[in-house]
């Protein structure tokens, strides 16, 4: 039992003026955090007691399937240059120098760190698998930290690694990790989804994120009925059938549209749909310095142009996986070089398109919802004018055709055809195989059966485990009007708070230390409000600190009972003092 009179929890009436969503707002109201700079916080009490029950449930679950490291954070520039990642991570990653010129890097992952262990200490296949993992303080220096700890500069993270012989190896410890994150994620109260997703900065193959749908979250997500899920970067659907636009003629036709260039503008000028128009979007990819046969073939960087339905927008994160690289827009020169043609009246015909992406030439795709399309209207890379009766493969070839765009909510899923809902969330959990992207290029080799040096195969998996706890946070005061919230019991600093109405009055306390011993003694966290304050204030506090139950000792005592309010369920119930530890119990079981 904690006594709220002899413990530090500075609430606040109003949150600061800088606080923006709910989450940052309420963890400095409750007083679980203070910020100490831009993107750099304090956990108090409260929240150093949250963070420790997240952590408690996270190690519980990892301990079942690996085993727990506690690597350094302060890395030797040597390590990242043996992967590539020192200049690769650019001012994402904190750099100094020690007292002798010596470089050094605030680590934001580790898989240098696990993949330089394995190379010195994992010599057989007989020593193999292996699952690694830590939970740790990494650094990242976030330009822009915002939205309280869901972009921060300092944070605790849960990585683990995993070391495998082949790929069927990496299925397995891939799929012990996505058991283990459901049970954590569960066991922390939460409501997710698991979704496709891409490996981002990290690499690798089969990805998938765990999220929460909350509007203080920054990306987009979507899912259907059917059971799907995918982060707006993989997401596909299944477009309903559109009728193509009667032919003029056998050939593109050329119309003068003068002053009209947008899809809107030439639509209206010409009667016609979106749907029936072609987009063009002209883009500059910029190949990576460790992809050196690209850049040998076709250059450093390479014209890209994107062809898609008139409704449609590119997603950039499809566009980049195809065109290999980091894509910028064109600039009116590289417009007017690559089309000889102005802004406005784009097109395809006239262009030549590389005939493979690994071939020199400018990249050129078309949507997959083009694909069988005809008699399009299209901009005739000249002023002033467009051309009909486009017809893909036809009048043009790209150089590939692929899913390039962003769907758009109420499209029908590529599993049952239901339609997709899209919205904010955070994400909590990542997992992705790597392959042998870390173990080839820094020499991390064992025999295998047959006495043969053979590069392990690994696989990547975090846990933002302050984004458990933010994403708790935003969830219940969603539901609530954003002024108050209910933490899961698992999370929750304390299980169940006892306020005392009245300390002055000595058989309200008596009574209330007497339930707040039970509850102890039965195994609850219980917080006993023995402060002399207004029933109404605690009442605020206790709501405010997000304590899950409230057993308020007050008149009804003199009649030998006590009121038990579940506010996960916002329900009030009235007991007998002495049954207080059943009926607490019996509330946290539904």
């Amino acid at each position: 039992m904690h006594r709220w009179s002899q413990l530090f929890i500075p609430t606040l009436r109003e949150a600061p003026a800088d606080a923006e969503v709910a989450s940052h707002k309420l963890l400095l109201r409750a007083g679980y955090v203070r910020q100490l700079g831009a993107g750099i916080y304090s956990y108090l009490f409260l929240g150093h007691r949250s963070i420790h029950k997240i952590v408690g449930i996270i190690r519980q679950e990892m301990d079942r399937i690996g085993q727990e490291f506690l690597l350094p954070t302060l890395n030797p520039r040597e390590l990242w240059e043996a992967s590539g990642r020192w200049e690769g991570m650019g001012e994402n990653m904190f750099h100094l120098k020690d007292r002798k010129g010596a470089e050094f890097s605030l680590a934001m992952t580790h898989e240098e760190v696990m993949t330089d262990i394995a190379r010195k200490e994992l010599r057989s296949y007989k020593q193999l698998p292996q699952i690694w993992y830590q939970i740790q303080t990494k650094f990242r220096d976030e330009p822009r930290p915002k939205a309280g700890l869901l972009r921060v500069r300092q944070f605790i993270m849960k990585d683990s690694y995993s070391f495998d012989m082949d790929e069927p190896g990496l299925d397995v410890s891939y799929n012990k990790h996505d058991q283990a994150y459901r049970a954590i994620f569960t066991r922390c109260g939460l409501e997710f989804v698991a979704v496709e997703a891409d490996s981002g900065a990290m690499g690798g193959s089969q990805s998938q994120e765990f999220m929460v749908y909350t509007e203080a979250g920054e990306d987009l997500i979507a899912s259907s009925a059917s059971g799907y899920a995918a982060n707006l970067e993989k997401a596909t659907s299944v477009l309903e059938p559109v009728e193509d636009l009667t032919p003029t003629a056998d050939a593109p036709e050329l119309i003068h549209t003068p002053g009209h260039k947008t899809i809107d503008e030439v639509g209206a000028f010409l009667d016609t749909k979106p749907q029936h128009q072609i987009k063009t979007m002209a883009y500059i990819v910029e190949h990576p310095a460790s992809d050196e046969k690209q850049i040998k073939v076709v250059g450093k960087t390479r014209p890209v142009v994107v062809f898609l339905r008139g409704d449609h927008s590119v997603n950039e994160a499809k566009l980049a996986a195809l065109a290999g690289g980091e894509l910028r827009p064109m600039t009116p020169e590289e417009l007017e070089a690559t089309f000889k043609a102005p802004a406005g009246y784009l097109g395809p015909i006239g262009l030549e398109a590389a005939p493979h992406p690994k071939k020199p030439g400018t990249l050129i795709l078309l949507d997959k919802a083009l694909e069988g399309r005809q008699n399009l209207i299209a901009g005739a890379n000249q002023a002033e004018y467009h051309l009909r009766n486009v017809t893909p493969m036809r009048d043009f070839k790209p150089t590939l055709i692929a899913d390039i765009r962003n769907i758009l909510e109420g499209e029908g899923d590529p599993i049952g055809h239901q339609p997709l809902r899209l919205g904010k969330a955070v994400e909590i959990g990542h997992i992705f195989k790597l392959g042998n992207r870390y173990t080839k290029i820094m020499g991390s080799t064992v025999l295998n059966k047959e006495g043969k040096e053979v590069v392990p195969i690994m696989g990547c998996y975090g846990i933002g485990v302050e984004r458990i706890l933010t994403a708790a946070i935003e969830t219940s005061a969603a539901k609530n009007g954003g002024d108050s919230y209910a933490l899961p019991a698992s999370i929750a600093p304390f299980e169940v708070v006892v306020t005392v109405t009245n300390i002055t009055d000595p058989t309200l306390l008596e009574a209330g230390e007497k339930v707040a011993a039970e509850l102890t003694a039965a195994g609850f966290d219980v917080l006993l409000d023995d402060r002399d304050e207004r029933a109404g204030v605690k009442f605020k506090d206790a709501d405010l600190i997000g304590i899950p139950y409230r057993i308020n000792i007050g008149r009804g005592v003199a009649e030998g009972k006590i009121e038990l309010l579940d506010r996960l369920l916002n329900r009030n119930l009235d007991l007998p003092l002495e049954e207080a530890a059943k009926h607490l119990a019996a509330a946290m079981k539904t």
